[in-house]
């Protein structure tokens, strides 16, 4: 039995492009990924292309076996009923990935908001790699992989000075300078406090004299 090529490549279309759509929504939209890093990727309402390509791929093969395999027909006519399909299972998967987004909600801070506070470390931070540290925000302490110039021991505070990717740039935070000890002059009171020297002794040498 000869299988046409026609319905050969709706076969191909509806299998590949079903396989990787179902990929993209139970895992991530892993190919999309690929063409942001490519810089050819983009998005429409806030759908990235990929998912929509591929919906449109796998509903043109089910659309042109229909034609073929229902409707009886073939060549430009099952193109035709194929290209509808397409279309269908684009304006779905936009449907359907615009409610997963909007369903995901928003992140109730960002790392970058994290800059300035004060953290301290969990796992110690070797000089120029990463260890991590806990942050409190939004009235929860969060863990952040973290990164610094300097070796810095767990349990050390230390300050928020940027971001790193995902993760966070810290520097120890500089000791309080003591105050001087009580009782110890400072060093604008040492010479205050001393003696004035007795010059009365060398003028009262030549004083008067009983008659």
């Amino acid at each position: 039995m000869v299988v046409p090529i026609e319905d050969l490549i709706f076969v191909v279309c509806t299998l590949v492009g079903g396989g990787l759509l179902l990929i993209t929504v139970l895992v991530d939209d892993i190919l999309g990924g690929v063409l942001d890093a490519l810089h050819i990727g983009f998005d429409i309402g806030g759908v990235s292309l990929m998912p929509l390509l591929l919906g449109f791929v796998s509903m043109f093969g089910v659309g042109g076996l229909f034609a073929t395999q229902v409707l009886g027909v073939h060549a430009g006519p099952a193109a035709i009923v194929g290209t509808i399909g397409g279309v269908i299972g684009f304006g779905i998967v936009f449907v359907m990935f615009t409610v997963l987004r909007r369903s995901e909600g928003t992140n109730p801070f960002s790392t970058s908001s994290l800059v300035g506070r004060t953290a301290s470390v969990s796992v110690s931070i070797p000089a120029g790699r990463f260890g991590t540290v806990l942050v409190k925000a939004e009235g929860q302490t969060h863990e952040f992989s973290a990164t610094a110039s300097t070796d810095i021991a767990s349990g050390t505070p230390v300050t928020v000075t940027a971001t790193a990717g995902t993760g966070l740039v810290v520097a120890p935070l500089a000791p309080p300078q003591a105050p001087p000890p009580p009782g110890e002059p400072g060093p604008a009171q040492s010479n205050s406090g001393a003696e004035p020297a007795n010059t009365t002794g060398s003028a009262g040498s030549g004083g008067t004299t009983g008659a």
